[in-house]
């Protein structure tokens, strides 16, 4: 599967004002990423123009050295955390602390991949979610519906950080599959931020579920989260 840049413009949001990007895969589906900081290196690309490549590429070595390290998020489309501000997971606080954190440091980019539910769609997620409702948990949950535990992929990164020039991350993630996958395609990830909010009542097991049976590396004690949260 390939992958296009096809547009970008400023956004100005509640935490600050990004850049905002679109990419687009073979099949027309939609990724978008936000950065601050983070130049596009790839004019060419960009705007379909190569005047005086060397010279651009030179800058944007000199630029990329002095910058430090980008805050990064990848951060999986969730409809109903995102923007109905569902309970039932972390997602919803996790993107806004991710976009908060980046406009602090004035240096990142959240990577919005258009992987609804873990990579199986809306419709199949609301039908794991009534299963849920009746007592299985996140993973058995999908796994009745025939489904994989986890569908999501991350062929898309490359392309997207090569956009900006991005070869070394701050990752701010639980998930050690997002670590690996980057490392094992020639990012560095010098560091692991830990992410552990929006923890409450209604998501306690979800969380419980992504940290005892699918490897996410959270907090041990979940209780204090959860109070601390309240």
């Amino acid at each position: 599967m390939s992958y296009q840049f096809i547009t970008s413009a400023k956004l100005p949001t509640r935490h600050g004002e990004f850049d905002i990007h679109i990419f687009e895969n073979d099949d027309g589906q939609e990724h978008v990423m936000l950065t601050v900081g983070l130049p596009v290196v790839d004019q060419k690309t960009a705007d379909g123009l190569s005047n005086d490549s060397d010279g651009q590429s030179n800058q944007n070595s000199a630029a990329s050295a002095e910058r430090p390290t980008p805050l990064v998020r990848i951060h999986s489309e969730c409809l109903t955390g995102d923007a109905f501000s569902s309970l039932k997971c972390d997602c919803g606080p996790q993107l806004n602390t991710a976009m908060q954190a980046i406009q602090e440091t004035g240096c990142g980019a959240i990577l919005y991949l258009r992987q609804e539910g873990r990579g199986i769609g809306l419709t199949n997620k609301i039908r794991a979610y009534a299963l849920q409702d009746q007592g299985h948990d996140t993973l058995d949950a999908n796994l009745m519906l025939g489904l994989p535990a986890d569908a999501r992929i991350y062929d898309m990164c490359g392309p997207m950080l090569a956009h900006i020039g991005v070869d070394a991350v701050k990752l701010i993630t639980n998930n050690p599959d997002k670590v690996a996958y980057l490392t094992e395609h020639g990012i560095d990830v010098v560091e692991r931020v830990p992410l552990l909010v929006g923890v409450n009542d209604m998501n306690a097991e979800y969380l419980a579920t992504k940290r005892d049976r699918m490897g996410h590396l959270l907090d041990k004690d979940l209780n204090t989260a959860i109070h601390l949260n309240k």
